[in-house]
């Protein structure tokens, strides 16, 4: 009697790698077909990512917790997008405020100007914005306040896309938009943060005058590391009065050990 155990599984000599990556390699076979395991994953990943859209976000949560760590002002506001729906089929209105947001910035007080406009939205995932939002303005407005940056009181927009940011920038006079925003959700990514960059922005600016950094969150661009390379592109567009495809990240390789020292590698 054969006691042997039969495998149905024919395993892919790439496996070993699979510890390198959250990318979906390397699963396997069972016949000509994906192992179960990998297909009940691969299903629980995409309801996530569309749970990552299509879940609204708790936005007076967000601002409570965020006026907590930064002891600044937050407002709520709301694109001209009324719904999600309408969100999703029409970019176009999430690129700009709704009404009652205009005479809502229109009716504060206004400083002569200001450095930063901090602007929050949920963009396509409110998960995002829930798990990481916090954490990094927490780092980044004391790293802004160091270096005497002034602030335009943050706000959160819901149902807002990146541009929504330059009208809001002009509004409060600011000379530079920074937008935290919740990307595109993929299978194993449903919570990356997407920051976004513009010097003397206005309604009408093209992407190509914006700083993107992307896949901000635990398992991607560490809130550290972000807020490093944030702060160098800020310093950076200030002084040379720009932003976009001119100002590139040129500075020297930095990365943080373990013990969250960091250390940096010229190459």
């Amino acid at each position: 009697m054969n006691n042997k155990k039969l495998r149905t599984q024919i395993d892919n000599p790439w496996e070993l790698l699979r510890e390198y990556t959250q990318a979906r390699i390397a699963i396997g076979r069972c016949g000509t077909s994906v192992p179960t395991r990998e297909l009940l994953d691969f299903k629980m990943c995409h309801a996530r990512a569309m749970d990552a859209v299509h879940i609204p976000l708790d936005s007076q949560k967000v601002a409570d917790e965020i006026e907590r760590v930064s002891s600044e002002k937050v407002i709520l506001l709301h694109s001209a997008a009324p719904d999600r729906s309408q969100y999703l089929r029409r970019p176009d209105l999430g690129r700009k405020l709704s009404a009652d947001s205009v005479t809502t910035l229109a009716s504060l007080p206004k400083a002569t100007s200001v450095d930063i406009a901090l602007v929050v939205a949920d963009g396509l995932s409110s998960f995002a914005v829930k798990k990481n939002i916090v954490p990094v303005l927490d780092r980044l407005i004391r790293d802004l306040k160091k270096n005497v940056y002034t602030l335009a009181p943050i706000t959160v927009v819901e149902q807002g896309r990146v541009a929504v940011a330059d009208e809001i920038a002009e509004q409060f006079g600011a000379r530079m938009s920074v937008i935290f925003i919740g990307e595109r959700p993929g299978l194993k990514t449903p919570d990356s943060l997407g920051i976004y960059l513009t010097f003397n922005p206005k309604p009408g600016t093209t992407d190509e005058r914006r700083n993107c950094i992307s896949n901000v969150r635990t398992e991607g661009l560490v809130y550290d590391q972000a807020c490093l390379k944030l702060m160098y592109l800020i310093n950076e567009a200030f002084r040379r009065q720009l932003s976009g495809v001119d100002l590139k990240d040129e500075q020297e390789h930095q990365t943080l050990t373990p013990s969250n020292e960091l250390i940096q590698i010229a190459y």
